[in-house]
């Protein structure tokens, strides 16, 4: 009779043992229970300690940590015409438990799929150039788009990055000779501005040295004086030819001044009337 009824107490206790284990739950922080009672919704429940009617209730757990989503590469068009491959990385949460779990069967799923069919549509409206250079724009607008397809599921996109383009070689050829020529052509335009603003210097310079004279010998004096610390160096000076004309003119004029020779005035006339034909005949002995 004790036996029975001591095997009756361990068969209620492991009875109720039993029903705790299935009608307790612990939710962890960014855990949320959404709750079934006999398949109408009741309310989402946690974090903590979460009570449930055993065989009535059931529970759908919830994480509310954000989901970093990879999106594979993606076959794309863009606007002028050029194919790449192009893989992103979306981040996401959800924000309402209950919408999560209702309004869509598998969110992780459908939100991958509006992100892949989502990033295809929003580049291919962009060019080569914007989808390099302008990343920034092209995430804000992907993330956008993006968030505005899944709010009605609960769930909240932060944050959408391109993560990799990828391009035909023959088309990174010709980005590479684009680049190069751009940069022979500011190279250019920079060398060009040096050569006006030193002209542009170079004139007040003259104008500064234009008064004086003097002021250019004492210039070439400086120069020749920098030069000459190289010992191996071949210097060439030029000459100011205001120091050489007093000597040109005192030549001239003492040329000038000698008696003509015999015969050279009539060889000059001879040549002045018409050349070496004109000459006179020569007198026979």
């Amino acid at each position: 009779m004790l036996i029975g009824i001591l095997v009756a107490l361990a068969a209620i206790l492991l009875a109720g043992a039993i029903l705790a284990g299935a009608s307790v739950r612990v939710l962890r922080e960014y855990e949320r229970a959404v709750i079934f009672r006999l398949g109408r919704l009741i309310d989402h429940k946690g974090p903590g300690l979460v009570l449930l009617i055993p065989a009535i209730d059931r529970m759908v757990r919830v994480s509310l940590r954000t989901v970093t989503l990879r999106i594979p590469p993606q076959e794309v068009i863009t606007r002028d015409n050029v194919p790449v491959r192009v893989a992103a990385v979306t981040y996401f949460r959800i924000i309402d438990p209950t919408k999560s779990v209702v309004e869509v069967e598998d969110f992780g799923s459908a939100t991958l799929q509006i992100a892949q069919t989502t990033l295809r549509s929003v580049l291919g409206k962009a060019e080569l150039d914007a989808l390099l250079s302008e990343r920034e724009r092209l995430n804000e607008s992907l993330q956008q788009t993006i968030d505005e397809q899944t709010e009605p599921w609960g769930i909240k996109v932060t944050t959408v990055e391109i993560k990799d383009v990828e391009i035909p070689e023959r088309m990174q050829h010709a980005i590479a000779r684009q680049a190069e020529a751009e940069r022979n052509r500011r190279a250019k335009v920079i060398n060009a501005e040096g050569e006006f603003q030193a002209a542009a210097r170079l004139a007040e310079a003259a104008n500064v040295i234009q008064p004086n004279p003097v002021t250019i010998q004492l210039r070439y004096l400086q120069a020749l004086q920098d030069i000459s610390g190289n010992q191996a160096s071949t210097i060439v000076f030029p000459l100011p030819i205001d120091l050489v004309k007093p000597l040109l003119d005192r030549a001239d004029a003492y040329t000038a001044a000698l008696p003509a020779r015999p015969g050279q005035l009539e060889l000059e006339a001879a040549l002045g009337n018409g050349g070496a034909g004109a000459l006179p005949a020569a007198k026979a002995d």
